[in-house]
């Protein structure tokens, strides 16, 4: 097995305001393998807080394609994964595993979700994802997406006061009425006082989130367990999955909803596992991006696709870019995104190495 590797880097259209930082570039990696006389190709863009750097991403495929000390061949991905010589650097799993699985489902003739699932979705719903600002601006921002045929908003909260992201969620609530469905993303930034306040006011309201993001730090499952227990709005995790183990997150009944980052967990293969064990558990799932290019993104829809269930996933994030790497097969057209029914990915991999 060969591979070839590609660094890349994309600006957003704007900024992404978030309570975590303000995203304006995404960076990362392009890596294609050779498996069976296919060429396959995945995506490793790292977001600190969810992934490793991408200077300590870069290392890590560098040391995979010259043979690394930790047992991996060189030059071969497959081994490197199964020996866990990645297990440090999750986005750069994530583009190998990715990258693998491409050439395997091309090898078979079949889309990457048919080669996953026996009966995938072939278009799934997906949320608009709104950032922090003012009340007048969200609202605008929210009808837009609406006009446009999204019936799920993400809002981000947490930059401010939980009052004024309350007044913000009323005003898109008064704007877009009781059909759309809203969820609100505070990336880890409240304690359990002010995640307290904001829901006993989403509740007083009527508001009626689908439900609430990783309220607390990531490391908090108890207190996001005493959040289900004391509200009714459903409880999602995020960013924990990243600071601790899946399965010790799953295990903590702090959540209702697992957010799903195929990118921060290591690849579609980790996903589709710890989707299974949420099942099990009566967890729903959710598959969103980490603000990817082109590739990254079909690889989050081919895995979305392969899951059963009719969620809205957070998929639509390729119009927060200003360019992307390629052109796109899966578009968001009236809130759904259509999964490519070419053989893996649905994408022309020269192309992106030319």
């Amino acid at each position: 097995m060969t591979m070839r590797v590609r660094e890349f880097a994309v600006d957003l259209r704007t900024p992404l305001s978030t309570a975590a930082d303000d995203i304006e570039r995404r960076e990362g990696f392009l890596v294609a393998v050779d498996v069976a006389g296919e060429t396959g190709v995945g995506e490793a863009t790292p977001l600190p807080g969810w992934t490793e750097s991408l200077e300590d991403c870069r290392d890590a495929l560098a040391g995979l394609t010259e043979g690394d000390a930790e047992g991996a061949a060189a030059g071969d991905p497959k081994s490197a994964l199964e020996d866990g010589a990645l297990a440090d650097a999750p986005a750069a799993r994530h583009a190998v595993s990715l990258a693998v699985a491409d050439a395997r489902a091309r090898a078979a003739g079949r889309p990457l979700a048919a080669a996953l699932a026996t009966d995938p979705h072939t278009s799934l719903p997906v949320n608009a994802t709104l950032g922090d600002d003012d009340p007048e601006a969200t609202v605008e921002a929210a009808e837009t997406a609406v006009e446009s045929g999204y019936d799920c908003l993400k809002l981000k909260v947490g930059a401010r006061d939980p009052t004024d992201d309350v007044a913000r969620l009323r005003a898109v609530r008064e704007a877009v009425g009781p059909d759309v469905a809203l969820r609100a993303d505070a990336n880890a930034a409240w304690d359990r006082w002010a995640a307290d306040r904001f829901l006993d006011s989403v509740e007083e309201l009527g508001l009626d989130l689908d439900y609430l993001e990783q309220p607390l730090p990531a490391d908090e499952l108890d207190g996001h367990a005493v959040l289900r227990r004391l509200h009714d709005t459903p409880i999602a995790l995020d960013e924990s999955l990243s600071a601790v183990a899946p399965e010790r997150a799953l295990a903590s009944n702090a959540a209702d909803v697992l957010v799903c980052k195929p990118m921060a967990l290591g690849g579609p293969d980790r996903v589709r596992d710890l989707a299974a064990r949420a099942r099990d558990a009566g967890v729903a799932v959710v598959v969103t991006t980490t603000i990817d290019a082109v590739v990254a993104r079909l690889g989050a829809l081919h895995v979305a696709a392969s899951l059963p269930g009719d969620r809205a996933h957070g998929l639509a994030t390729a119009s927060l870019l200003d360019a992307d790497l390629a052109a796109d097969p899966a578009p968001v057209r009236e809130g759904r995104m259509r999964v490519p029914d070419g053989p893996g990915l649905g994408i022309d991999v020269d192309a992106l190495f030319r």
